[in-house]
């Protein structure tokens, strides 16, 4: 027998004695006499020789009987002994039944199961196959606990109305809580006294909810980035513009599938491959689809290294993925002090909306070339980073609750989500072509798939594929100028939308 085989059985016998002990410990609790006040001591004051009367003829009465007397009181103590041993009995039977009904075994939906097999997948994805496991692992162990039955976790407080203010405060006494005075769905006044507070994730919710984390997450990113490749190429700019062909044509298809123009906006988002954007967008113009689209977006993110290859050797020849571009020029720190200023007064005076996220993508990467912010440079990289990454994943997790994710609008979601990231893949590589056709061959058209806003994967990707071809090619500087770009392009493209609608 193997370790994990004794350690499975040590689980259950441990499990199995807790729940005999608890069926025990209620059947006694059930089953235990309850003494009842006499009031013989109170009428022995009126008529009490009467009474000793009456009780000396029972006794009398008794005595008489003999053997007979006897033979019937030992018959009745028998049958209250059988009573008691058939109600000790049905007790314990009570008692286990009880507790497997409070279990969540009783009390899950197929849905649940359903979600909770789903976050296994991806689990395992996040584990041993390493996909983004920075992103996937707290995105899928947050869809875990939130399908969790009776776990509570993404449960939010529960109040008590009153329609006058004195009853309200009454009760809140009691209570130590406080009134709050709100609005029901008729616009009538009402008085609330919250009665119970939520589950964690329901308030660590609220940071995406409210449009908290992505900003930071765009911090974050621009503490890390290098815009050094665009600044050298910025041709490149056009090819994170171009990867943004799927936002809008994953926007169209959705319209076509009558979602309204602000799901669609949100919907179509998708194909950035930027989940900080997506969050942002849909918490403003469709916060009802937050929880399917949060998680098509992370999720296609974390696979971008099974999605894209296939469209990018499809539209390629092995020629044009084994060109190997020129080095890039240096580039002065003026330059990098002076660009992520002047595009957050550009960008920020052509489309305002946009100016959280590219406020703090830019804010970020000042932090990082300015030199004299050191300490927050790090701290934005990597304490703040992470703890939000945290965060974010859990609650973005959690929002897939079987109950409420498992239907068609959700269906039309993920597949509408993969052909937005299908179509900003093909229209990189495409214009990525019509370079290479135009520079006389000196442009690696795999670059163009770097469009994509997924920092560094998308880069990454590109590198990976071309090497396959040419093991001497380091394109993965040259495809983070438009994979920077990118970041900007999808920031660009939610500003327009915010704008429209």
């Amino acid at each position: 027998m193997t370790r994990y085989a004794k350690m499975c059985r040590v689980l259950a016998v441990l499990l199995l004695s807790v729940l005999l002990l608890g069926a025990v410990a209620i059947a006694e609790q059930a089953t235990q006499p309850t003494a009842e006040p006499t009031d013989t001591e109170a009428q022995t004051d009126v008529g009490g020789a009467s009474l000793e009367g009456d009780v000396s003829v029972e006794e009398n009465t008794t005595a008489e009987t003999g053997v007979g007397g006897a033979t019937l009181e030992g018959e009745v103590l028998v049958e209250e002994a059988a009573a008691e041993e058939d109600d000790l009995s049905l007790d314990f039977v009570g008692g286990m039944k009880n507790i497997l009904e409070s279990t969540g075994f009783a009390n899950a939906t197929w849905q649940q199961y359903v979600m909770i097999g789903i976050a296994c997948v991806l689990l395992y994805l996040a584990i041993v196959k390493q996909f983004e496991p920075l992103l996937l692992l707290p995105i899928a162990f947050g869809m875990l606990l939130a399908n969790l039955p009776l776990g509570g976790m993404m449960d939010g407080p529960t109040f008590q109305n009153f329609a006058n203010a004195a009853e309200a405060a009454e009760f809140a006494a009691k209570y130590g809580a406080s009134v709050t005075l709100t609005a029901d769905e008729l616009g009538n006044t009402i008085y609330q006294v919250q009665t119970a507070t939520g589950g964690l994730l329901y308030y660590l919710y609220q940071g995406v909810k409210l449009g908290i984390y992505p900003p930071l997450i765009f911090m974050g990113v621009g503490a890390m980035t290098d815009f050094a490749p665009l600044i050298a190429n910025p041709k490149s700019l056009l090819l994170g513009a171009a990867a943004q062909l799927g936002i809008f044509l994953a926007f169209i298809l959705a319209k076509f599938l009558n979602f309204s123009n602000e799901a669609a906006a949100s919907i179509g988002i998708i194909g950035g491959a930027d989940g900080p954007t997506a969050l942002f967008v849909t918490s403003k113009l469709a916060p009802q689809l937050l929880g399917p689209i949060a998680v098509a977006a992370y999720s296609y993110m974390a696979l971008v290294p099974v999605i894209q290859p296939p469209f990018m050797k499809l539209l390629t020849t092995k020629k044009e993925r084994a060109v190997v571009m020129e080095q890039l020029r240096p580039v002065s720190k003026r330059e990098l002090v002076i660009f992520p200023i002047m595009v957050t007064i550009i960008v920020a005076l052509l489309l305002p909306s946009a100016a959280p996220l590219i406020g703090m993508l830019m804010l970020g990467n000042l932090v990082r070339v300015s030199g004299v912010t050191e300490r927050l440079s790090k701290t934005a990289q990597n304490e703040l980073c992470n703890i939000v990454t945290i965060f974010l994943g859990l609650t973005v997790g959690a929002t897939a609750n079987g109950n409420t994710f498992l239907d068609w609008d959700t269906l039309k979601i993920l597949l509408l989500g993969v052909f937005a990231f299908s179509g900003g893949t093909v229209g990189g590589v495409l214009l990525g072509k019509l370079m290479y056709k135009l520079t006389g061959g000196k442009v690696n058209p795999l670059i163009g798939s770097a469009g994509v806003s997924a920092v560094p994967m998308a880069a990454r990707v590109s590198q990976k594929v071309a090497q396959e071809e040419n093991p001497g090619n380091f394109l993965l500087m040259h495809a983070m100028g438009p994979n920077v770009a990118g970041v900007i392009g999808s920031a660009v493209a939610a500003g327009v939308f915010l704008a429209l609608f």
